[in-house]
């Protein structure tokens, strides 16, 4: 595999990129040279979190197109799109209120959209470009409390396949990333809890939760040159989660500690 990834001199726009995976995203972008953009919302303070790796930022709110268009006519057209604003909430299946719904879906799903379709277009004209999508292990699976983001992440695989196709023939390739369960702001309470982590990880076969800076080497991996002849895939990025169907870890072979479970 070639240590070169191709990214020096590219262009490279990450949605939601203030925080979490998208931050650990552009900071590797940026690391391996390339030219970043951070879009966020005003609230998430992106110009604060690019000047800590050279980037630059516009603020942008992925659910209005007009929002979307401005900020692409300040970047130009990007090599590499990495969408992965999204929000989340839980609520019993019945509970779950319009708002939240509409809200979720709209940032996670139709944002995605709006976020690949514009920069599409300004691929399209130079026949070139590589998205990658942030979708989640939840993109397959029916975690409870989770209606909205479930049906919000396995919209974005729809995406990926259908873009993939129409995309491929201006050399545009489209892939995903399926995190599971990773340490960010939105995930800290889970972290900081021992006992949810000890029965939780038992149905990882790595035993322990993910990071944000894992996720974003699979992202960027994506996007380079050594995924060249890569397009329409989802590259779980989960520890393992999704390939135990009824759990790894048990006191029998194993001892939970530090927040992981490792062999005895």
């Amino acid at each position: 595999m070639d240590t070169d990834l191709g990214l020096a001199g590219k262009v490279a726009v990450v949605t939601g990129g203030a925080n979490g995976i998208g931050f650990a995203t552009a900071r590797l972008l940026a690391a391996h040279g390339a030219s970043v953009w951070i879009f966020d919302l005003e609230r998430e303070n992106p110009v604060e979190a690019a000047a800590k790796i050279g980037a630059r930022a516009c603020v942008v709110d992925v659910t209005r197109s007009p929002s979307l268009d401005a900020a692409f006519e300040k970047t130009g057209a990007p090599d590499v799109l990495a969408v992965n604003a999204g929000v989340a909430s839980e609520a019993e299946f019945w509970e779950h209120s319009q708002g939240d719904w509409d809200r979720i879906l709209a940032v996670n799903l139709s944002g995605a959209f709006h976020s690949m379709q514009a920069a599409a277009r300004l691929m399209k004209a130079r026949r070139s470009g590589a998205i990658v999508l942030t979708a989640s292990t939840n993109s397959y699976d029916g975690e409870a409390r989770l209606a909205a983001y479930n049906a919000s992440k396995a919209g974005l695989l729809g995406l990926v396949h259908t873009a993939a196709n129409e995309l491929g023939p201006y050399r545009i390739r489209v892939n995903a990333v399926c995190p599971g369960l990773i340490r960010t702001r939105l995930t800290e309470a889970h972290f900081s809890n021992p006992s949810i982590l000890r029965d939780y990880f038992r149905q990882i076969p790595l035993g322990r939760g993910g990071e944000a800076e894992e996720v974003a080497q699979a992202i960027v991996f994506l996007a380079s040159r050594n995924a060249s002849y890569i397009t329409g895939a989802t590259l779980l990025v989960d520890g393992g989660q999704m390939a135990s169907k009824f759990g790894t870890w048990s006191e029998e072979i194993g001892e939970f500690r530090e927040g992981k479970w490792e062999l005895k």
